[in-house]
């Protein structure tokens, strides 16, 4: 678990959905996407990440494209020394918007869609961007919110959990960049100790 030396700007390679779910229509988003993004990373990571829903893949040009979320994300993870093969990237939602949408209706409808890459993968730890992402995995908690929950692990189906700001409020508020690291950090020695105790 060396430092990373990763270049922000490396697209992650990214995951097909699985044959039975590239025509999902279980909410209104399968009119809005062009396809099903799964997710992107190593299929195999330890770390898996979860963020609310995907933005722009590619450029007008059809050219692989480093949205602000992912620059931002890579920027943490580099500075917290997390290496790209050690994460697995995915979303709340797998369609990404591009109008207006039932936003409780869409969770909920893709929520299975998580739960099975969680019990197929079995990462070590979670981490969760953003308050969208902590109020869907927590819905029973009156106060989900990343301010409330960071710096602290939680549980969710029986892994390790934790929080950090969204990537993208990262960006907007520059000052919020220095907590971002740090419980990126956190999310390291968490899968330090994790790991260890697996390997005893």
């Amino acid at each position: 678990m060396t430092r990373s030396t990763d270049s922000p700007f490396v697209i992650l390679p990214e995951e097909a959905a699985p044959l039975h779910l590239r025509h999902c229509d279980r909410c209104e988003l399968c009119g809005h996407r062009a396809r099903v993004i799964w997710g992107e990373g190593n299929p195999s990571a330890p770390l898996f990440f979860i963020l609310d829903n995907p933005g722009a893949r590619e450029d007008r040009e059809g050219n692989p494209f480093l949205c602000g979320t992912r620059e931002t994300l890579r920027l943490g993870m580099r500075e917290a020394g997390i290496g790209t093969a050690s994460v697995y990237v995915t979303y709340l939602l797998k369609c990404r918007p591009i109008r207006a949408y039932d936003k409780p209706a869409a969770r909920e409808a893709c929520m299975p869609h998580l739960q099975l890459q969680l019990r197929e993968k079995k990462p070590l730890v979670l981490f969760g961007f953003g308050n969208v992402v902590a109020e869907a995995l927590f819905p029973w908690k009156e106060n989900a919110a990343v301010k409330e929950l960071r710096g602290r692990w939680h549980e969710l189906e029986g892994i390790p959990v934790g929080f950090t700001y969204h990537p993208l409020a990262v960006r907007r508020r520059p000052n919020l960049l220095k907590f971002f690291v740090e419980d990126l950090t956190a999310l390291k020695e968490k899968w330090e100790e994790v790991g260890g105790k697996q390997s005893k």
